[in-house]
């Protein structure tokens, strides 16, 4: 299993979020910038609901905007953890089918916010598979590098967390 923390040669992204349906972004809390540097990915008011997988202060959004946390590891999830993605995912596209517009976000905007924006297009009609090549495609060949986030969505996250539930 590949995880952000054990993985030092993940590259940072070089975009604090990127568009993977119209509506709906997922991002990270840095990003690479033209100057190479790394710089914060502030959001303020750019999306009307914003979800966070991991909560930095300073890093917004804006007062007023919808705004879901729901921290959880770039690692094995437990039940209880599946079951707030599926909230998130479930969320997002209510959201989308409501017109409004949606950014996902955790560290990189590679895993956590992989898993919920993919489980979102599941939601739309995808299929798996479509939904992790559409996120890989439009954010970076990095997201869903973690193996076992992928195993989550390919099993259905139903099963994964019934299967997480039965294990604890």
């Amino acid at each position: 299993m590949r995880i952000r923390g054990e993985q030092y040669d993940v590259p940072a992204p070089d975009s604090p979020w990127s568009e993977v349906l119209p509506g709906l972004w997922m991002g990270g809390h840095e990003f690479r910038a033209r100057s190479g540097r790394l710089e914060a990915a502030v959001v303020r008011d750019e999306f009307d609901l914003v979800q966070s997988l991991l909560r930095v202060p300073g890093h917004g959004p804006a007062d007023g905007v919808e705004h879901h946390v729901w921290p959880i590891p770039d690692g094995p999830l437990d039940g209880t953890q599946l079951a707030g993605v599926m909230r998130l995912a479930r969320a997002a596209s209510e959201a989308l089918d409501a017109g409004r517009s949606v950014l996902v976000r955790c560290y990189s905007g590679y895993n956590r916010s992989g898993l919920v924006v993919a489980q979102a297009l599941v939601h739309q009609g995808r299929t798996a598979e479509e939904a992790i090549r559409l996120v890989r495609a439009r954010r970076s060949p990095w997201a869903l590098h973690n193996e076992l986030f992928v195993a989550y969505l390919r099993a259905g996250l139903s099963t994964a967390r019934l299967l997480e539930e039965l294990a604890e």
